[in-house]
């Protein structure tokens, strides 16, 4: 795991389900936002800068 990622407090959507099939997401002292499986918080994450999230969310936002 990327030391950016250790310490972080990850957080789900409160539009996640009971059932656990969801990401956690993390904000990064860096400004960008580190992503991972809820389902393997030991697992790897994946990280991005605050422009490729924002593009990211706007892509989800258009049906991408």
């Amino acid at each position: 795991m990327s030391s950016e990622l250790s310490g972080v407090t990850w957080f789900k959507s409160t539009y996640s389900q009971a059932q656990g099939e969801c990401v956690e997401v993390a904000h990064l002292e860096s400004g960008g936002v580190g992503v991972r499986d809820s389902k393997n918080p030991a697992g790897p994450a994946l990280i991005f800068s605050q422009g490729d999230w924002n593009a990211f969310l706007a892509g989800i936002v258009c049906g991408e």
